[in-house]
């Protein structure tokens, strides 16, 4: 239902502004443009759609072998006492807590490609739980705002954006993203523990957490110790090296189960081409919708009036010029991204505001386009408290961003 109702938003926003722009300011092209949007955002939907088919296809499949192969039952058992006290609503072992351990590890190490399989997969089994198909369950809300709130560990994208556009040190923002992320994915939990009424003053969690802080620490000591260039090449090695690792164990654990690796393969995969054609009217709703926005010139206006909000106030407005890319971000990832390179174009990949653009980049997810693909997925229309939960988590994110780039910059 809030979708619904953001959805409706943009529309009527967006043809309230282009008719002002075109009676008052004689604006001929808002028009057009917003058409042009509609048409190139219904595009880009199918477009993604299509190329999520191999990819969906392909971890679709190695799911289905580890499932078979005992590998998700032996990480559901591991993480039961975690995901018994974040996921009460979960029965103790289930198979789905592997299938959400793996779409996180994914999202951690930047492997956007696995990610969203894998977090396709967990929905399916999530939805299988589901009492009342058509609405949101408690344990798919929560997985829903770890994935929004975007908890990577490493920006492998973003650090070879920042090198293509000329920085002196592409890294130079690993720590800011990895603070910014891990406190955005912090008040996510806490934000929907507080909706769910989930404590977290217990022995599991707390280890748990001081455990997360503990190795956000020495990771940031480890890549403290590494030049730019160790640093990408480390990163991008490991991130490959544990993803291919995941590949063939998964195969191997089934050779040792005696199944058939490769018709088990071929049977999950199926599913892959099934799961795209299924979400590709929600992706077209919601980036059509973007897309008329931000042709509009709402965007613009709404950075404009910040603006002039913070200076009223007295505050330093240097950070306004990189909201773009934090208020696109919940909205279009491939749109945060464009405001991010047109940052450190204008700027300077070495400015505050191309360094801030970049934060904003990676302290976050596309909260829009994950509950209209995910929810899509499996057919549920009513999301609760999940768009609140996810977006207060993206204002956490945004907010520490902020205070982070001042603190390092």
């Amino acid at each position: 239902m809030v979708l619904n109702y953001i959805w409706v938003a943009f529309f009527i926003i967006a043809f309230g502004i282009a008719l002002v722009r075109l009676l008052v300011m004689g604006d001929t092209e808002v028009f057009p443009a917003m058409m042009s949007a509609t048409f190139d955002s219904s595009k880009t939907a199918f477009e993604i759609s299509l190329g999520l088919t191999g990819v969906l296809s392909l971890w679709l499949g190695i799911m289905k072998i580890g499932e078979k192969g005992g590998v998700i039952a032996v990480v559901a058992k591991v993480l039961s006492p975690v995901f018994a006290k974040l996921f009460p609503d979960i029965p103790k072992g289930h198979p789905v807590t592997g299938s959400i351990f793996m779409n996180i590890a994914a999202n951690m190490l930047g492997l956007d490609n696995a990610a969203t399989p894998l977090g396709l997969k967990a929905m399916e089994q999530l939805q299988q739980l589901n009492p009342k198909k058509d609405s949101a369950s408690n344990p798919i809300i929560m997985f829903l705002v770890l994935n929004t709130s975007g908890l990577t560990l490493i920006p492998v994208s973003i650090m070879v954006y920042r090198a293509q556009m000329g920085a002196a040190q592409p890294t130079d923002i690993f720590i800011p993203i990895l603070l910014a992320t891990f406190f955005s994915t912090l008040a996510g939990i806490i934000i929907t523990s507080l909706y769910q009424r989930i404590s977290l003053l217990n022995r599991v969690m707390l280890l748990t957490l001081g455990g997360m802080l503990a190795v956000v620490a020495l990771i940031i000591w480890g890549f403290g110790q590494l030049d730019k260039d160790q640093m990408n090449v480390v990163s991008t090695s490991v991130a490959n090296i544990l993803l291919m690792t995941i590949i063939v164990g998964f195969i191997v654990a089934g050779l040792r189960k005696r199944i058939n690796v490769y018709d088990t393969f071929v049977e999950g995969a199926k599913d892959g081409f099934a799961t795209a054609v299924r979400i590709i009217p929600y992706l077209v709703a919601i980036l059509v919708g973007i897309g008329v926005f931000r042709a509009s010139g709402a965007m613009d206006m709404l950075i404009d009036g910040i603006a002039w909000g913070v200076r009223v106030c007295g505050g330093d407005s240097d950070f306004v010029a990189a909201l773009p890319t934090a208020l696109m971000k919940p909205l279009s990832g491939s749109g945060a991204r464009g405001m991010m390179v047109d940052a450190m174009s204008t700027y300077g990949a070495d400015s505050f505001v191309g360094r801030l653009s970049c934060i904003f980049q990676g302290s976050t997810d596309t909260t829009f386009y994950i509950l209209a693909v995910y929810f899509g997925s499996v057919g549920i229309r009513r999301t609760r408290h999940a768009v609140s939960c996810g977006l207060l988590a993206d204002l956490a994110g945004v907010i520490a961003a902020i205070f982070i780039a001042y603190l390092f910059f």
